[in-house]
């Protein structure tokens, strides 16, 4: 019996080894090396040199950009994120009435999110916000409108990048869309006898209903948008006055291009316990609003 368990056994981690190296030689060994080399004044051409905490004292008595980044990084993720998921969602319940070639639809919506993180489609937008872009030209002969330099002013430089996190909304609008798809048409149904509207509808029927749906991409989106990075490098490269300066971006600017790689290692620390402080204040919240058919089973 012995025998045939270790058998079995060996052939299971036989088959997971693949997994398991990899697990070890790209995440657990660079996350472990990482946390090291935080803790050390390495500067890629020599060999690391302990300083204990010195670089988080530095980075949070000294740094006054490391503010600045948390500043625009939160500002960015506050806006983009909600803004993304409800024209997702609008998108969603409009791809859910049953029209003709949904198929193509749903794919035609979802190329953004396929393409909007290349550099190609940053150099475009990039083009289409410049002063004499697409955007100020339909503003100047539509409307009248002296366009502002969106890239060159600190007060508009953050909105382009914004626009282009929302028009990235496909990968939630296809979540979104089969959700609603798994909603028992019935409670629309017996709603309308009853007199309820759309607008009640929606508020008491597809809301708590996709709720789960809506904490996903929630999570999701909220953890894709700290680690926002080619947007800001390619379109506006943290100008003007690091009014786009992304974490990510002062991260790597640390680390490539002033070969502070200890430094930079503190940051991506820094910044992987705020993405899991965020994250666990979502999974908190989500007791009082997310809501699944089990749990009112059993209620």
């Amino acid at each position: 019996m012995r025998a045939s368990t270790f058998r079995r056994n060996a052939t299971a981690y036989l088959f997971m080894l693949p997994w398991l190296a990899g697990l070890l030689l790209f995440t657990i060994g660079p996350v472990a090396s990482s946390l090291y080399l935080s803790m050390t004044k390495f500067d890629l051409l020599t060999d690391p040199q302990w300083i204990g905490l010195q670089n988080y004292k530095e980075i949070f008595l000294e740094d006054s950009r490391f503010y600045q980044s948390l500043k625009v990084t939160f500002f960015f993720v506050i806006v983009s994120v909600p803004c993304k998921l409800l024209f997702a969602l609008l998108v969603a319940m409009l791809l859910n009435r049953g029209i003709r070639a949904i198929g193509l639809y749903r794919s035609v919506y979802y190329l953004p999110s396929l393409l909007g993180g290349s550099v190609a489609i940053a150099v475009m937008w990039r083009q289409i916000f410049g002063d004499l872009g697409t955007v100020n030209k339909l503003l100047s002969d539509l409307f009248g409108i002296s366009g502002p330099i969106w890239l060159g002013d600190p007060d508009y430089a953050i909105y382009p990048l914004i626009i282009l996190a929302v028009w990235q909304f496909g990968s939630s609008m296809v979540i979104f869309l089969a959700g609603l798809k798994q909603i028992p048409q019935h409670l629309y149904e017996a709603s309308a006898i009853d007199g309820a509207g759309k607008f009640q509808q929606f508020i008491k029927i597809t809301v708590p209903m996709l709720s789960p749906v809506i904490f996903f991409n929630l999570v999701m989106q909220t953890i894709g948008g700290f680690m926002v990075f080619t947007q800001g490098f390619i379109i506006s490269k943290n100008g003007p006055l690091d009014s786009t300066l992304f974490y990510s971006i002062y991260l790597y600017e640390k680390g490539f291009t002033y070969f502070k790689m200890g430094y930079a290692s503190a940051l991506a620390w820094i910044l992987l316990v705020l993405v899991g402080a965020m994250t666990v204040l979502i999974f908190r919240s989500s007791k009082m609003w997310v809501h699944y058919e089990s749990e009112e089973g059993n209620g």
